[in-house]
């Protein structure tokens, strides 16, 4: 059995159909990790949906009700850059709920794990960049509104700036967001993060871990979180169709590993989302989320809760 639990439920998929976006890629990991023995049934966990009263901690009602019902308009659909379905609603609300499980899961295992999740590009307003809600900002809120943190910390290593985020938490001092990806990409307007690592095309993964280690090693010590929120996009990749780094794949195992033993060794709870990956070969994009999640119960057994 894992140390850590799996949250995932086949809702996730968005049901895009045709799209560079394979939402189906949930299932695929969760088919994998099951297949090769790295986890069992046991280890997985079905997430209820987020409720509106969760979204509402983050999003505008304006956009809630639009969501919900079907009344965005053209523009707005296009800027999301996915086709509408109440499908796709529900499952952006179940992915929301699945954050909000995988960082209790944190708190209590030290290391929580959704296979989804990350749509860092959401504000608050509007959604874009195939990102309709920010479950990242909804779960830290809804653990601030419990009670059950304080301070929140994000280290968001997808290719593409997380714009939303740094949106949602802009002044907001008990929030720290850093955004590791590349300059000449999307989003064309980065709102600031508090640290924000620009890495200039073609960064492989000497330079990209280095720069990992300068931003997030210090970050944690001086805040001090409650919780770290990690998002964990499979877009550094060398093949990715919307990416323009040079990472293998072990290079994005050591920048995992980077990230959760020094959450474990400081004794903070990490909660990881999955966020964004499109390979050429959609296998590519799934061993890298899969990866993930070995080096998480890795460092899991590695580094005990005391």
């Amino acid at each position: 059995m894992l140390p850590i639990r799996l949250v995932y439920s086949d809702g996730y998929d968005l049901n895009l159909g045709t799209h560079v976006f394979p939402s189906r890629k949930y299932r695929f990991v969760r088919n994998q990790l099951i297949d090769e023995g790295i986890a069992n049934l046991e280890d997985l966990e079905e997430p209820e949906p987020a409720s509106d009263q969760d979204i509402l901690l983050v999003h505008e009602p304006r956009w809630v009700d639009g969501l919900r019902h079907g009344t965005l308009t053209f523009q707005e659909i296009l800027r999301l850059e996915i086709p509408y379905s109440r499908k796709m609603v529900e499952a952006f609300w179940l992915m929301a709920g699945g954050s909000i499980r995988a960082a209790r899961n944190a708190l209590r295992d030290g290391i929580g794990f959704s296979i989804g999740g990350g749509f860092h590009h959401a504000f608050p307003g509007h959604g874009e960049g195939f990102c309709a809600v920010n479950d990242i900002a909804i779960a830290i809120r809804r653990l601030q509104a419990d009670g059950l943190i304080r301070k929140a910390l994000v280290i968001d290593a997808d290719v593409h700036q997380g714009n939303g985020t740094a949106a949602v938490f802009a002044g907001d001092e008990s929030v720290f967001t850093i955004s590791l990806h590349q300059l000449n990409n999307y989003p064309t307007e980065k709102p600031p993060s508090n640290i924000d690592v620009n890495l200039q095309d073609g960064v492989g993964d000497e330079e990209y871990l280095e720069d990992l280690q300068e931003a997030y090693v210090p970050s944690v010590l001086q805040f001090r979180p409650d919780l770290i929120l990690y998002v964990a996009g499979a877009d550094p990749f060398l093949e990715d169709q919307l990416g323009g780094l040079l990472l293998t794949k072990e290079g994005l195992m050591r920048r995992d590993r980077a990230v959760f033993e020094t959450a474990r060794k400081l004794g903070i709870p990490v909660a990881t989302v999955l966020a964004g990956g499109y390979s050429f070969q959609v296998r590519d994009t799934v061993d890298i989320h899969v990866n993930t999640a070995k080096v998480a119960a890795e460092v899991a057994r590695r580094y005990p809760l005391v």
